[in-house]
């Protein structure tokens, strides 16, 4: 069994700096410097340097999509707390607003750096699966994303604050957090491991990327009960995890069939 110690990892001058953003800012730093290392080896040496250029604005621009698209999800507490949409440092951020964003500026800076677009994103996307395996550790810290109550001997303890009202009467439930971190850390492992031993065509990582991560994204919302804005049966995030398996499966088509005209 383990929880949470707060969401507040110390002060300054007053003002608390939780550990989502200490953590969040760690993710990022690795996964920017792991997609620079990528590229480099892997590619080309001598543009590798533009990804710190262009970091910047992607880090900026890629959290605003990740909480709009978070906000969105959640509009039915954002329409009636607005100004909380900007209280970043408490949590809620969705990859899958940071991936389309993400995937959107990678196209943008291909044309300005003058670098092959699915080269970029095989670096990015392969790093950003480690970058998610830290970053969700963010959620341990608020206490969110979790499963179903359990009694396993690697329960975690929920404060009564953060249940759902249907499960009020339990403290312990799956850490779900803690899955999909493993569960990334393993896609980031094989995606590595085809970089470093097989020579792919440009746009294979990115496709096994997206259909990896969306499965084992379908696995967690199985036993998540605080996911957001279901529809019918479905969690928005298995929804857009389904368009997304088929987006990287057409990904991989286009590529082995590019390679072989």
């Amino acid at each position: 069994m383990f929880q949470s110690p707060g969401d507040i990892a110390f002060q300054i001058f007053g003002v608390p700096v939780y550990y989502y953003g200490i953590i969040l800012a760690f993710a990022i730093f690795t996964g920017i410097n792991c997609a620079y290392y990528l590229y480099k080896k892997f590619f080309d040496k001598e543009k590798a340097d533009c990804i710190f250029e262009f970091a910047p604005y992607l880090i900026i621009f890629g959290i605003v999509g990740a909480r709009l698209y978070y906000c969105l999800v959640n509009y039915s507490y954002y329409i009636h707390h607005p100004f909380e949409i900007f209280y970043i440092r408490q949590g809620g951020l969705s990859i899958h607003g940071m991936i389309i964003i993400g995937i959107g500026l990678l196209f943008v800076f291909s044309k300005i750096y003058k670098m092959e677009f699915l080269k970029l994103t095989d670096t990015f996307l392969c790093s950003s699966a480690l970058a998610q395996s830290i970053g969700r550790w963010g959620n341990f810290f608020n206490s969110e994303a979790f499963g179903f109550p359990t009694d396993l001997p690697w329960k975690l303890y929920i404060p009564i604050s953060h249940r759902p009202f249907e499960f009020m009467n339990f403290e312990y439930f799956h850490p779900a957090f803690l899955y999909e971190s493993i569960l990334d850390l393993i896609i980031f492992i094989i995606l590595l491991g085809l970089f470093r031993k097989y020579s792919l065509k440009s746009g294979i990582i990115t496709g096994l990327y997206l259909i990896l991560y969306s499965i084992a994204r379908l696995l967690i919302e199985q036993i998540r009960i605080d996911s957001a804005l279901n529809i019918g049966n479905l969690a928005i995030a298995q929804i857009v995890s389904i368009i997304l398996i088929a987006v990287g499966i057409l990904v991989c088509c286009f590529v082995i069939y590019k390679k072989r005209v």
